[in-house]
C-alpha cells in the first residue's frame, strides 16, 4: 500500500507541474512545447519520465529543449546539482553541447554562443537554443546529477524542410560516404536521416537510386514500385541496403535542406546566358546562383513555382514547380533536373539567391565562468 501511495504521490506531483508548459506564441515557434519530468522520489532514486513526440523548428529559429526536475525535500543546495546536455547521433557519437554547476556554465563546440539555460524557475533544467542550424537536428539526453544519484530525459528536436536525392556531374553511384556529405554541405544542406526520408517517402519522393544517409545505411525510397525498381509486385517502402563501406563504395546521396534567411528567385533577363555569365548576372544583381538546396527550399518553403529552366550553382539545369500544369515537366509537383549540360556554350536562364539584409544572428548570452564562494567541484 506505501508503494501504491507513493506512486499516486508522483502522479499528482507530474499533474501539478504539468500546466507550466505553454505554447509559443505564433511567430515564434509552431507547436506545444513539451517537459522531461526527472523526479527523485523518498528513497533518493531518481526517476525520470519523457513526454512523447519532439519539438519543431527551422534552421535560423530558437527553440527550448525542455527539462525539468524535482527534489524531495525541496531545500537541496542548487550548487550540488549538476545539469548536463549531450547530443546523440544515429551512429551513438556523443556530443557535449552544455553543461552547468551551481553558477557554472561551459558551452561547447558550435554551440558556444547559442545555448543558454532557460532558467524559468526552481527545477527548470531546459535550454534555449538561438539561431539554429541544419547539424543542430538530432536526439538530446539531459541528465541531472545530485551528489551520487543521476537519471536522464531525452528530447528530438526535429527541423521543418526537405529531402532531396543527389548526384553529382560525375554521374550517379559515384560517391563514398565522406564525398555525400560534402557534396550535400556544398549545396547548403545536411546527409538527411532516415526518419527525414521515411517522412518524404510518406509525403510522396519516389526515387529508383540509392543514397547514403547520415547513419552511413543506404536507401531509397519508392512510392510506385515498378521492376526496375525492386520488382513491380513489391509493395511500397524505403528500400534498405543496410550500413555499407563508409570509403569503397559508391552510392548517390540523400541531402536534407531547411528554412532560407532570404530568397531565391528566377533573374529575368532579356537573352539566355552560360554558367559564367550567369554567375556574373546573379552577382551584379547583388545576389549569387542559388545552390541546389536552397532552390529545393524555396520550392517546398517558400513555394516557388516556375516554368522556366535555369543554371544553379553545381553547373545543373533546374526549375521548381509547385502546381503540375503542361509543358511544364510532367504530372507532379517537384524540382525538375535536366542534367548537366555543357557549361560554355548551353544558354539558359539563372536561379539567383539573395540572403535577407536584416537577418541577424540571434545569439545565447555568453557562458559564464564565475564560481560561487561555497564551490571548488569541477565542472
Amino acid at each position: 500500500m506505501m508503494m501504491i501511495l507513493c506512486l499516486e504521490t508522483i502522479t499528482c506531483a507530474l499533474l501539478f507541474i504539468s500546466p507550466f508548459v505553454t505554447t509559443y506564441p505564433a511567430d515564434i515557434e509552431k507547436g506545444r512545447r513539451r517537459v522531461v519530468h526527472v523526479m527523485e522520489d523518498d528513497t533518493g532514486a531518481v526517476i525520470v519520465q519523457t513526454a512523447p513526440g519532439k519539438v519543431v523548428t527551422h534552421r535560423g529559429g530558437t527553440i527550448t529543449l525542455p527539462c525539468r526536475y524535482h527534489h524531495e525535500p525541496e531545500n537541496i543546495d542548487p550548487y550540488r546539482i549538476r545539469i548536463k546536455w549531450t547530443k546523440i547521433s544515429d551512429s551513438f557519437q556523443f556530443e557535449d553541447v552544455f553543461v552547468a554547476l551551481g553558477r557554472q556554465q561551459k558551452v561547447f563546440g558550435s554551440y558556444r554562443g547559442r545555448v543558454s539555460l532557460e532558467m524559468a524557475g526552481p527545477g527548470d533544467a531546459s535550454v534555449i537554443i538561438h539561431n539554429i542550424t541544419l547539424q543542430d537536428y538530432g536526439r538530446y539526453e539531459c541528465e541531472v546529477t545530485n551528489d551520487m544519484e543521476d537519471d536522464t530525459g531525452f528530447v528530438n528536436l526535429d527541423l521543418e524542410g526537405v529531402v532531396f536525392p543527389y548526384y553529382p556531374p560525375s554521374g550517379r553511384y559515384k560517391l563514398n560516404y565522406h564525398q555525400a556529405e560534402d557534396v550535400c554541405r556544398q549545396q547548403d544542406a545536411i546527409l538527411a536521416s532516415h526518419a527525414q526520408l521515411h517522412k518524404a517517402w510518406l509525403e510522396g519522393l519516389d526515387w529508383c537510386n540509392a543514397g547514403w544517409l547520415e547513419d552511413g545505411s543506404v536507401q531509397y525510397p519508392i512510392s510506385h514500385p515498378r521492376d526496375q525498381c525492386g520488382r513491380k509486385d513489391s509493395p511500397p517502402g524505403v528500400r534498405n541496403y543496410g550500413y555499407r563501406h563508409k570509403d569503397d563504395e559508391l552510392f548517390d546521396a540523400f541531402c536534407f535542406t531547411s528554412n532560407l534567411n532570404g530568397r531565391v528567385y528566377f533573374l529575368k533577363r532579356f537573352k539566355k546566358v552560360n554558367y559564367l555569365e550567369a554567375v556574373k548576372a546573379c552577382q551584379r544583381d547583388d545576389a549569387v546562383i542559388a545552390k541546389v538546396g536552397q532552390l529545393y527550399a524555396a520550392w517546398k518553403i517558400q513555394l516557388l513555382d516556375r516554368c522556366e529552366a535555369g543554371w544553379v550553382e553545381d553547373g545543373s539545369i533546374r526549375y521548381p514547380i509547385v502546381n503540375p500544369r503542361t509543358r511544364c515537366g510532367g504530372p507532379e509537383p517537384g524540382v525538375r533536373n535536366l542534367g548537366f549540360p555543357d557549361k560554355k556554350f548551353r544558354l539558359y536562364g539563372a536561379y539567383c539567391f539573395r540572403r535577407n539584409p536584416d537577418v541577424q544572428s540571434t545569439q545565447a548570452p555568453k557562458e559564464t565562468t564565475s564560481k560561487p564562494a561555497n564551490s571548488t567541484r569541477s565542472i
